[in-house]
């Protein structure tokens, strides 16, 4: 049975509820031939105790290696012989499943995706076999500075959280865990009150919920695996410096990073998107403008925020000569001073907000992007939301940008890696 939870007329699709307490987002597309599957779980890097870091994202990986009925290499038969594919992604917050099939072939390519989500055998040869790749992965994500330094930055901001852990966890805690231990992380996480099923396409509403319902109900008993407790972090008082020395890098990299809201306080994290955008952004965003384009002190610059369940991100990074690190990062400082002690002039908020809508707009275009965007918000918040962004982007007032800088960011108060050649 189902239970028709959204009421909003403003919200495109329907949001259900399954006697088991999964839930399921449904929206009709006619004009597309096209079905996107997307499953999404709340079983990401923050569901994992440190000693069991990096058992999410291996345990995507063994999901594919499919179950007593269908034996390794099977799903993936399934999906390309109907022309359709597959893939998946683990972050902190969450993993997610999606498989893009036409709508006929939905019959049965859903079900097989539901089997290996909902009985995945964890085979021990599979296990050891898949661990290797899992491990030349991480060797190979260690050959990366960009990654080296982000990881370095994060794991400076969020020295108690989880979200300061790698997501592919390290060798030394993959080597130490077994297929029993991940089949009770499977069984533990991978529950239907966890799980949100997005359809989106050209399929009928009642054919397509019918199928879940049968595809989504014989869950495994749940067993126990250790949980994790999220501290939360202290207020930064200072500066976090840190400096790492790299052969082979030609340039240096300059990595800046605050903590932000995270989803219980949605419009400040909003906000921090605009101020994100009017640092640097296109060519007349004020750090682009000023570093690369007038005084080219930097061979690149960006901003970004990135908003995760329980706080977000901030960061500016910039790739630049070494001998101009110390400067950049006290422009940098001194335009942080300007966003806190000025409001936005009225032509760049427009700027921003046109930028961030038309973003929006282009990013829902196709199936696979609304059921990423309905799957991601339902799992960090709810999917309601997803659709308000626009609107609410639109809302904002120069002053209220000005608060918000002085609430979250600050010149004096950030961690800050460098990356330099050795």
């Amino acid at each position: 049975m189902l239970q028709l939870l959204n009421t909003t007329s403003k919200f495109p699709a329907e949001v259900f509820k399954l006697d088991n307490g999964l839930t399921v987002i449904y929206q009709h597309i006619p004009a597309t031939p096209v079905v996107v599957v997307d499953v999404w779980v709340r079983a990401g890097a923050i569901a994992e105790t440190e000693e069991w870091s990096g058992m999410a994202h291996f345990l995507e990986h063994m999901i594919f290696k499919g179950t007593d009925r269908l034996p390794p290499g099977v799903f993936d038969q399934v999906i390309e012989n109907t022309g359709g594919m597959t893939n998946a992604a683990t972050s902190h917050d969450y993993a997610h499943f999606f498989i893009v099939t036409a709508a006929q072939y939905l019959e049965n390519t859903l079900p097989a995706l539901a089997d290996i989500l909902l009985n995945a055998a964890i085979p021990e040869e599979e296990f050891i076999r898949e661990r290797d790749v899992v491990l030349e992965e991480i060797r190979q994500s260690y050959d990366d500075p960009d990654f080296i330094g982000f990881q370095a930055l994060t794991e400076s901001i969020y020295q108690r959280h989880p979200y300061g852990r790698p997501i592919l966890g390290t060798e030394a805690h993959l080597m130490e865990r077994s297929p029993l231990e991940m089949r009770r992380f499977h069984r533990s996480h991978y529950q239907p009150e966890n799980m949100t099923v997005v359809i989106v396409g050209g399929v009928e509403k009642e054919p397509a919920l019918e199928l879940v319902n049968r595809s989504f109900q014989h869950f495994a008993p749940p067993l126990y695996c250790p949980l994790a407790e999220a501290e939360a972090e202290p207020p930064m008082i200072e500066i976090r410096r840190q400096e790492i020395h790299l052969p082979r890098l030609e340039q240096a990299r300059l990595m800046m990073a605050w903590v932000g809201p995270g989803v219980e306080q949605l419009r400040n994290a909003y906000g921090l998107d605009l101020i994100s955008v009017l640092l640097a952004e296109g060519r007349s965003s004020r750090l682009i403008r000023n570093l690369r384009e007038q005084q080219q002190l930097v061979q690149n610059i960006s901003s970004s925020f990135s908003l995760q369940r329980d706080s977000s991100l901030f960061t500016i990074s910039a790739c630049l000569a070494p001998e101009n690190l110390d400067r950049v990062e006290a422009i940098i400082g001194d335009a942080i001073s300007e966003l806190q002690n000025a409001p936005v002039s009225e032509g760049e908020l427009s700027r921003c907000k046109r930028l961030l809508s038309n973003d929006y707009a282009f990013s829902t275009e196709a199936p696979s992007q609304l059921a990423g965007l309905y799957g991601y918000y339902n799992t960090i918040a709810a999917a309601e939301v997803a659709t308000t962004y626009p609107e609410k982007i639109q809302s904002f007032e120069n002053t209220e940008l000005q608060q918000l800088a002085q609430q979250y960011l600050s010149p004096y108060r950030y961690a800050v890696t460098i990356l330099k050649p050795c």
